[in-house]
């Protein structure tokens, strides 16, 4: 009884904490979009979605070598990682520089398609960009590996191409529950995410859709009160 009452008094505090945090503090917006390639978004969309949204930092999936003019758009801190043998890959931008240049980290992966995750690194936390399989059993294995590469306060967001819990240890799914995709154009469905550990959300939206066939997610993120900054193990 008195470990139940001890941990509840845990828990309480905890999410004191994290209310202070949320108004003491003001949150970095996160946009996460699938460009859908050579015939979805141009640079040119993706420049008017950060006109419109104003976000800290975006992160893009099935970017191609046309989105790296980006900053030459509109700006900022850019990065690209190509997946092997494919004309598109997983990319991100960013307002302020990053702590570090955004490294590619190896996953598992299917036998046709070879994948890895965008690490990003600031000063207070880390972001991993990806692009998951559509095996149900192969994304969940690239997620455990992503979370073993972080540190908390940290979030991984992406298409996950998956449906139902992601049974991540120690991360909790803080993204927008409606749906971002239509599958073969019929089927609503979730397949954009957003996981964190030892981070806040205060806000999660999907935004409208436009030029491409995934609507953009959008989070506002901050750390936990009390926790250290990332200390990273790339493998």
């Amino acid at each position: 009884m008195k470990r139940r009452l001890s941990r509840f008094v845990e828990l309480a505090a905890r999410g004191r904490r994290r209310h202070a945090v949320a108004n003491d503090t003001p949150g970095v917006k996160v946009i996460s979009w699938n460009l859908l390639r050579r015939t979805g978004a141009t640079v040119h969309d993706v420049a008017a979605l950060i006109e419109a949204e104003q976000p800290d930092i975006l992160l893009m999936q099935e970017a191609t070598v046309e989105i790296d003019i980006l900053p030459d758009v509109i700006g900022g801190h850019y990065a690209r990682s190509p997946l092997p043998g494919r004309i598109h890959g997983v990319a991100c931008w960013s307002r302020l520089p990053f702590a570090r240049p955004p490294r590619a980290c190896t996953i598992p992966s299917g036998p046709i398609v070879k994948r890895h995750a965008q690490i990003i690194e600031y000063a207070q936390f880390s972001l991993a960009n990806v692009h998951l399989s559509h095996g149900q059993m192969l994304n969940r294995r690239q997620l455990r590996r992503i979370a073993s590469l972080l540190s908390a306060p940290c979030a991984i967001l992406g298409d996950f191409n998956l449906v139902g819990p992601t049974l991540v240890p120690g991360f909790a799914d803080v993204g927008p529950k409606a749906p971002t995709h239509r599958m073969v154009d019929l089927l609503p469905i979730r397949l954009d995410r957003c996981l964190v550990e030892g981070m806040v959300c205060s806000e999660a939206r999907v935004l409208p859709v436009f030029a491409s066939d995934h609507r953009p997610i959008a989070v506002t993120l901050q750390p936990e009160v009390g926790l250290k900054p990332a200390v990273f193990a790339y493998r």
